[in-house]
C-alpha cells in the first residue's frame, strides 16, 4: 500500500504529460459537397489577417497546410476551387497537484540546534514526506481550425479543428504545428481518414 501512494504521483505525472503531447481533432463538412470537384486552392487573405496569432506562426500554419495539401495532389492556383482560411483560440489551463513531495505532518527533519534528527532533534513533525503540499502547473491549450471555402459559392464546404497544448520553444513549436495540421488535415476529405 505504502509503495502504492508513492508511485500514485509518478502515475499521475506520466498520464499528464502524455496526455499533452496528443492533438484532439475533429471535422465537420458539407454532405452536399463533391470533394472530387476540388483540386486547386489558394489562401484566403482577409480570412488569415484576422488570426490573432503572430505573423511567424502563421507562416508556419500555412506553410504546414500547403505541404499537406500539395501531398494530397492539390495545387496551388490564382483562380483556385479551394479558398483556405483559419482562425485560432487559446486558453490558459491551470492545473493543481496534490502530491506526496514537500512538508509534511511526520517525517524525518533534519539536523536540530539540540543535535539530533528532526526540526528540535529527534524524530517528529518537520520537514518530509506528506500530503500538504500542492503544486500548481500553467499550459496554453491552442485550437487550430482550417476552413475550407468553396470559391465560387463562397461557402464553407470543410472545417477542421484540432486542440492539443502548445511550446514556447521554437523548435518544438514548429513541429507541434506541423502536428496538429497533420492531423486536423488527416480527416479531409471525407471519410479518407489516412
Amino acid at each position: 500500500m505504502n509503495t502504492l501512494l508513492r508511485t500514485l504521483p509518478l502515475l499521475a505525472f506520466v498520464l499528464v504529460l502524455t496526455s499533452c503531447s496528443s492533438v484532439r481533432v475533429a471535422a465537420d463538412y458539407d454532405k452536399n459537397a463533391n470533394f472530387n470537384d476540388y483540386k486547386t486552392f489558394a489562401f484566403f487573405k482577409t480570412g488569415i489577417d484576422k488570426a490573432e496569432i503572430s505573423d511567424l506562426d502563421k507562416r508556419r500554419i500555412l506553410r504546414a497546410i500547403e505541404a499537406e495539401l500539395l501531398s494530397k495532389g492539390f495545387s496551388k492556383s490564382e483562380n483556385p476551387d479551394l479558398l483556405i482560411s483559419l482562425f485560432t483560440k487559446s486558453q490558459q489551463r491551470v492545473d493543481v497537484y496534490n502530491n506526496a513531495w514537500g512538508n509534511g505532518a511526520w517525517g524525518w527533519g533534519g539536523w536540530g540546534p539540540w543535535g539530533g534528527w528532526g526540526p528540535w532533534g529527534g524524530f517528529g513533525p518537520g520537514w518530509g514526506w506528506g500530503w500538504n503540499n500542492p503544486q500548481v502547473s500553467t499550459s496554453t491549450q491552442g485550437t487550430l481550425y482550417i476552413d475550407l471555402i468553396d470559391a465560387k459559392k463562397k461557402e464553407l464546404i470543410w472545417q477542421g479543428m484540432g486542440t492539443g497544448f502548445l511550446s514556447r520553444n521554437i523548435e518544438k513549436k514548429e513541429e507541434r504545428i506541423k502536428e496538429f495540421v497533420t492531423e486536423i488535415m488527416s480527416n479531409y476529405p471525407p471519410g479518407n481518414k489516412q
